[in-house]
């Protein structure tokens, strides 16, 4: 058996193409590589007539096809499920205590002393100077309380 035949050839490139999908995000790299093993088992199937024209005209319509029809079913199968919260876990003053040092009035913001920082703070009901809130949200350099 000859391994360096043009059918194992695209094999070998098919498989390269498909462990590069490792190294570049966006999952399209792969489906080059499984156009090029699908031209190498053609190849292998129909030796005769599958010359060079064939296997590249192969390879660009099933790369089109395999990146139309199988892309989008692929990273259903592999993205998972994102799921989203209330929470804001990435604020790292989420649920920080603090104390109010201007009243605030909605709709007018506040003020509120958070750790050693003051912020402009926002909140669903009116809350007095002197109360204690928890930050239950940020928006850019407002945050929102609530009463504690």
């Amino acid at each position: 058996m000859n391994f360096l035949s043009c059918g194992w050839l695209w094999m070998y490139l098919g498989a390269v193409l498909m462990l590069m999908e490792l190294l570049a995000p966006g999952f399209v790299v792969f489906f080059f590589g499984l156009s090029a093993a699908t031209v190498g088992m053609l190849r292998f199937a129909f030796d005769g007539w599958f010359d060079l024209t064939w296997q590249l005209s192969a390879f660009s319509v099933l790369s089109v096809l395999y990146i139309i029809f199988l892309r989008r079913w692929m990273q259903k199968i592999f993205a998972g499920k994102v799921e989203t919260s209330g929470a804001d876990i990435e604020n790292p003053n989420f649920g920080r205590l603090g104390k109010v040092t201007t009243p605030i009035r909605p709709p007018l913001p506040g003020r509120v002393m958070v750790g050693d920082a003051e912020w402009s703070a926002e909140a669903d009901s009116p809350v007095e100077a002197g109360a204690n809130v928890r930050v239950i949200a940020q928006n850019n350099l407002t945050i929102k309380v609530e009463s504690v």
